[in-house]
Protein backbone atom coordinates (compact mmCIF):
# COMPACT_ATOMS: atom_id res chain seq x y z
CA UNK A 1 0.00 0.00 0.00
CA UNK A 2 1.09 3.23 -0.75
CA UNK A 3 0.47 6.31 1.64
CA UNK A 4 -0.19 9.89 -0.37
CA UNK A 5 -1.64 12.97 -0.10
CA UNK A 6 -4.28 15.28 -2.14
CA UNK A 7 -2.14 18.75 -3.13
CA UNK A 8 -2.86 21.80 -4.07
CA UNK A 9 -0.94 23.38 -7.26
CA UNK A 10 -3.16 21.32 -9.79
CA UNK A 11 -1.02 20.20 -12.84
CA UNK A 12 1.95 22.96 -12.46
CA UNK A 13 2.55 21.80 -8.47
CA UNK A 14 1.23 19.53 -7.14
CA UNK A 15 3.61 16.43 -8.28
CA UNK A 16 6.66 19.02 -6.04
CA UNK A 17 4.03 19.65 -3.86
CA UNK A 18 3.77 15.81 -3.20
CA UNK A 19 7.19 15.36 -3.33
CA UNK A 20 7.62 17.99 -0.57
CA UNK A 21 5.71 15.97 1.74
CA UNK A 22 6.92 12.76 1.47
CA UNK A 23 3.97 11.81 -0.41
CA UNK A 24 3.94 8.13 -2.06
CA UNK A 25 1.07 9.46 -4.43
CA UNK A 26 -0.79 12.31 -5.49
CA UNK A 27 -4.52 13.06 -5.66
CA UNK A 28 -4.94 16.79 -7.28
CA UNK A 29 -7.74 19.01 -8.93
CA UNK A 30 -7.26 19.81 -12.59
CA UNK A 31 -10.10 23.01 -12.18
CA UNK A 32 -11.57 24.96 -9.31
CA UNK A 33 -13.65 21.75 -7.42
CA UNK A 34 -16.23 24.13 -6.77
CA UNK A 35 -16.78 25.92 -9.98
CA UNK A 36 -18.25 24.85 -13.66
CA UNK A 37 -15.53 26.45 -15.65
CA UNK A 38 -13.28 24.09 -17.05
CA UNK A 39 -9.86 25.65 -17.82
CA UNK A 40 -8.00 24.93 -21.47
CA UNK A 41 -4.92 23.51 -20.53
CA UNK A 42 -1.57 24.05 -22.23
CA UNK A 43 -0.09 21.12 -23.90
CA UNK A 44 3.13 22.31 -22.28
CA UNK A 45 1.82 21.69 -18.98
CA UNK A 46 0.30 18.57 -19.63
CA UNK A 47 3.59 17.21 -21.19
CA UNK A 48 5.35 18.98 -18.25
CA UNK A 49 3.08 16.93 -15.47
CA UNK A 50 3.77 13.67 -17.69
CA UNK A 51 7.63 14.42 -17.75
CA UNK A 52 7.79 15.15 -13.88
CA UNK A 53 5.42 12.39 -12.81
CA UNK A 54 8.15 10.03 -14.70
CA UNK A 55 10.60 11.23 -12.63
CA UNK A 56 9.15 10.81 -9.81
CA UNK A 57 7.07 7.90 -10.25
CA UNK A 58 4.11 8.62 -7.92
CA UNK A 59 0.68 7.25 -9.24
CA UNK A 60 -1.36 10.39 -9.53
CA UNK A 61 -5.22 10.19 -9.13
CA UNK A 62 -7.85 13.23 -9.85
CA UNK A 63 -10.93 14.38 -8.27
CA UNK A 64 -13.82 15.45 -10.17
CA UNK A 65 -15.72 18.69 -9.75
CA UNK A 66 -17.67 18.51 -6.36
CA UNK A 67 -20.68 20.35 -8.04
CA UNK A 68 -21.22 16.90 -10.66
CA UNK A 69 -24.73 15.29 -10.27
CA UNK A 70 -25.03 12.44 -12.11
CA UNK A 71 -27.96 11.14 -10.90
CA UNK A 72 -29.78 14.61 -11.40
CA UNK A 73 -33.24 14.90 -12.33
CA UNK A 74 -32.53 17.86 -13.75
CA UNK A 75 -31.61 18.12 -17.60
CA UNK A 76 -29.29 21.19 -17.56
CA UNK A 77 -27.80 19.83 -14.07
CA UNK A 78 -27.51 16.33 -15.95
CA UNK A 79 -25.84 17.36 -18.83
CA UNK A 80 -23.21 19.80 -17.10
CA UNK A 81 -22.72 16.83 -15.06
CA UNK A 82 -21.96 14.82 -17.64
CA UNK A 83 -20.16 17.40 -20.03
CA UNK A 84 -17.42 18.34 -16.80
CA UNK A 85 -16.99 14.93 -16.44
CA UNK A 86 -16.11 14.27 -19.67
CA UNK A 87 -13.48 16.96 -20.00
CA UNK A 88 -12.05 15.79 -16.22
CA UNK A 89 -11.20 12.46 -18.32
CA UNK A 90 -9.98 14.11 -21.13
CA UNK A 91 -7.48 15.92 -18.84
CA UNK A 92 -6.69 13.21 -16.53
CA UNK A 93 -5.81 11.07 -19.77
CA UNK A 94 -4.02 13.66 -21.42
CA UNK A 95 -1.75 13.56 -17.82
CA UNK A 96 -1.70 9.66 -18.03
CA UNK A 97 -3.41 9.67 -14.44
CA UNK A 98 -4.13 6.66 -13.10
CA UNK A 99 -8.06 7.46 -12.37
CA UNK A 100 -10.75 10.11 -11.90
CA UNK A 101 -12.23 9.88 -8.26
CA UNK A 102 -15.62 11.01 -8.69
CA UNK A 103 -19.03 11.28 -6.45
CA UNK A 104 -21.80 9.78 -8.30
CA UNK A 105 -23.88 12.46 -6.90
CA UNK A 106 -28.15 12.74 -5.67
CA UNK A 107 -31.37 11.92 -6.85
CA UNK A 108 -32.61 14.67 -5.27
CA UNK A 109 -35.69 12.57 -4.12
CA UNK A 110 -36.46 10.84 -7.13
CA UNK A 111 -35.65 7.49 -5.59
CA UNK A 112 -32.13 5.44 -6.17
CA UNK A 113 -34.14 3.41 -9.18
CA UNK A 114 -34.81 6.80 -10.99
CA UNK A 115 -31.18 8.29 -10.13
CA UNK A 116 -29.77 4.87 -11.23
CA UNK A 117 -31.59 5.51 -14.43
CA UNK A 118 -29.34 8.76 -15.15
CA UNK A 119 -25.94 7.18 -13.69
CA UNK A 120 -25.63 4.37 -15.80
CA UNK A 121 -25.89 5.87 -19.38
CA UNK A 122 -24.00 9.00 -18.17
CA UNK A 123 -21.08 6.63 -16.93
CA UNK A 124 -21.15 4.37 -19.75
CA UNK A 125 -20.43 7.65 -21.93
CA UNK A 126 -17.81 9.05 -19.86
CA UNK A 127 -16.75 5.46 -19.48
CA UNK A 128 -16.05 5.13 -23.02
CA UNK A 129 -12.78 8.27 -22.76
CA UNK A 130 -11.61 6.38 -20.79
CA UNK A 131 -7.75 5.21 -21.76
CA UNK A 132 -5.94 1.67 -20.66
CA UNK A 133 -4.04 3.89 -18.01
CA UNK A 134 -7.34 6.15 -16.51
CA UNK A 135 -10.04 4.38 -14.53
CA UNK A 136 -13.34 5.80 -13.08
CA UNK A 137 -13.49 5.27 -9.40
CA UNK A 138 -16.56 5.95 -8.16
CA UNK A 139 -16.15 6.91 -4.29
CA UNK A 140 -19.08 5.77 -1.51
CA UNK A 141 -21.10 8.82 0.77
CA UNK A 142 -21.95 9.85 3.49
CA UNK A 143 -25.56 9.18 2.87
CA UNK A 144 -26.73 12.26 3.21
CA UNK A 145 -30.13 12.97 1.69
CA UNK A 146 -30.78 11.82 -1.92
CA UNK A 147 -27.17 10.73 -2.85
CA UNK A 148 -26.16 7.72 -4.04
CA UNK A 149 -23.35 5.27 -3.32
CA UNK A 150 -24.03 5.29 0.37
CA UNK A 151 -23.54 1.46 0.78
CA UNK A 152 -21.75 -1.17 -1.09
CA UNK A 153 -24.89 -2.45 -2.24
CA UNK A 154 -25.28 0.76 -4.20
CA UNK A 155 -22.09 0.92 -5.37
CA UNK A 156 -22.33 -2.77 -6.41
CA UNK A 157 -25.80 -2.54 -8.16
CA UNK A 158 -24.19 0.23 -10.51
CA UNK A 159 -21.15 -1.61 -11.01
CA UNK A 160 -23.19 -4.07 -12.70
CA UNK A 161 -25.51 -2.02 -14.15
CA UNK A 162 -22.11 -1.13 -16.19
CA UNK A 163 -21.57 -4.87 -17.21
CA UNK A 164 -18.34 -4.76 -14.64
CA UNK A 165 -16.54 -2.36 -17.17
CA UNK A 166 -13.01 -2.97 -17.49
CA UNK A 167 -12.16 0.76 -16.05
CA UNK A 168 -14.43 1.00 -13.33
CA UNK A 169 -13.49 0.75 -9.64
CA UNK A 170 -14.05 2.66 -6.46
CA UNK A 171 -12.14 4.57 -4.01
CA UNK A 172 -13.67 3.93 -0.28
CA UNK A 173 -13.28 6.83 2.20
CA UNK A 174 -13.31 6.32 5.99
CA UNK A 175 -15.05 9.58 7.22
CA UNK A 176 -17.94 8.78 4.45
CA UNK A 177 -18.15 5.06 5.94
CA UNK A 178 -18.24 6.19 9.90
CA UNK A 179 -21.15 8.79 8.90
CA UNK A 180 -23.13 6.10 7.21
CA UNK A 181 -22.73 3.63 9.36
CA UNK A 182 -19.72 1.53 8.99
CA UNK A 183 -17.81 1.59 12.41
CA UNK A 184 -14.21 2.03 10.80
CA UNK A 185 -12.57 1.92 14.19
CA UNK A 186 -14.04 -2.37 14.75
CA UNK A 187 -11.77 -4.68 13.17
CA UNK A 188 -14.53 -6.66 13.26
CA UNK A 189 -16.82 -4.50 11.32
CA UNK A 190 -13.81 -3.46 8.34
CA UNK A 191 -13.47 -7.35 7.88
CA UNK A 192 -17.14 -7.58 7.27
CA UNK A 193 -16.89 -4.54 4.96
CA UNK A 194 -14.26 -5.84 3.00
CA UNK A 195 -15.70 -9.33 2.63
CA UNK A 196 -18.79 -7.70 1.00
CA UNK A 197 -16.69 -5.65 -1.05
CA UNK A 198 -14.91 -8.81 -2.37
CA UNK A 199 -17.89 -10.72 -2.99
CA UNK A 200 -19.81 -7.67 -4.69
CA UNK A 201 -17.30 -6.11 -6.64
CA UNK A 202 -13.92 -7.61 -6.10
CA UNK A 203 -10.77 -5.91 -3.85
CA UNK A 204 -9.02 -5.58 -7.30
CA UNK A 205 -11.44 -3.12 -7.54
CA UNK A 206 -10.64 -1.03 -4.68
CA UNK A 207 -8.40 1.32 -6.02
CA UNK A 208 -7.84 3.96 -3.67
CA UNK A 209 -8.74 4.80 0.14
CA UNK A 210 -9.30 7.91 1.62
CA UNK A 211 -7.99 8.31 4.90
CA UNK A 212 -9.58 10.69 7.63
CA UNK A 213 -11.59 11.02 10.82
CA UNK A 214 -15.00 12.09 11.26
CA UNK A 215 -16.37 15.04 13.28
CA UNK A 216 -19.65 13.71 13.09
CA UNK A 217 -20.67 10.76 14.65
CA UNK A 218 -21.27 7.07 13.85
CA UNK A 219 -24.26 6.89 11.49
CA UNK A 220 -25.04 10.53 11.50
CA UNK A 221 -24.93 10.56 7.38
CA UNK A 222 -23.09 13.95 8.00
CA UNK A 223 -20.32 14.60 5.62
CA UNK A 224 -17.80 16.68 8.11
CA UNK A 225 -14.03 15.41 8.05
CA UNK A 226 -11.59 15.58 10.68
CA UNK A 227 -8.13 15.24 10.56
CA UNK A 228 -6.50 11.83 11.67
CA UNK A 229 -5.98 11.32 15.46
CA UNK A 230 -8.54 15.10 16.13
CA UNK A 231 -11.58 13.21 15.36
CA UNK A 232 -14.37 10.12 15.60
Amino acid sequence: MLFGAHCSGGIKKALDNAVAVGAEAVQLFVQSPRRWRFPNHDPDDLARFRDRREETGLPAFVHALYLVNLASPDDAMYEKSVDTMRATVDAACALEADAVIFHVGSHLGAGFDAGLERVVPALSQVLDRCSETTWLLMENTAGAGGTIGRSIDELATIFDALGRHERLGICLDSCHLYASGTDVTDRAALDALLDDVDARIGLDRLRALHANDSKAPLGSNRDRHDNIGEGL
